[in-house]
């Protein structure tokens, strides 16, 4: 009996092992997972163009002065370059005009010292003078050279400082409220806010092909 029921025992052993290997086999395979990127793609420059962003620009006094004139209308759109603002010239005028007339009077004194130098060059050849009377009209005309040069210098800064006399809008945008009415104060030092200009600028589309960079 017991030699009879071993052979039946393994046989359904087997038949279940042979089951269990073709199930296997006939079992769909799992799909691998998927790789999703998320990007964002610019198409076009006209989708570029809808992503903006708002910056302030703050202007400043770059010049002591009394305000004269406001010459923009608050909360209008104002261009590049357009005068907002009048501080009295008037002082800086007079500063420029007396640095021209430095630079003038340093020239004038620049030919002398030049003309001079050139008779002593001529009289140092044939010993008519000394070596160090001619060495002191060179050093003249150095100095004479310099002080045109500083001269130049104090006419470039006063021009500067007469331009800052108008003030104008560093970037195009919107105008907020004025901060300073005519008649006021303004101080440089104290870099007086004068108004604030809002503008739209055009921000960065990135798209997901290689990285491209594209602008409006």
């Amino acid at each position: 009996m017991l030699f009879e029921r071993i052979p039946t025992r393994l046989a359904g052993i087997v038949a279940a092992v042979v089951l269990a290997a073709c199930g296997e086999q006939h079992r769909p395979a799992k799909p691998p997972v998927p790789e999703v990127g998320v990007g964002t793609r610019c198409r076009s420059s006209a989708n570029c163009r809808d992503a903006r962003a708002r910056f302030s620009m703050l202007k400043r006094a770059r010049v002591d002065g009394i305000v004269l004139r406001r010459e923009f209308t608050e909360g209008s759109v104002v261009k590049q370059g357009q005068r907002l603002y009048t501080i009295d010239p008037a002082p800086y005028q007079a500063r420029l005009d007396s640095a021209k007339a430095s630079l003038a009077k340093a020239q004038a004194n620049l030919v002398t010292a030049s003309a001079q130098a050139a008779r002593y060059d001529v009289l140092a050849a044939s010993n008519a003078v000394s070596k160090q009377e001619r060495d002191n009209t060179v050093a003249a005309e150095r100095e004479a050279q310099a002080d045109v040069t500083a001269a130049k210098a104090s006419v470039r800064s006063a021009q500067i400082d007469l331009g800052y006399t108008s003030v104008v809008a560093p970037v195009g945008g919107q105008a907020g409220l004025s901060q300073v009415t005519p008649g006021a104060y303004v101080q440089a030092s104290q870099a007086t806010l004068m108004v604030t200009v809002q503008q739209l600028d055009p921000i960065y589309c990135t798209s997901t092909s290689r990285n491209r960079v594209s602008t409006d």
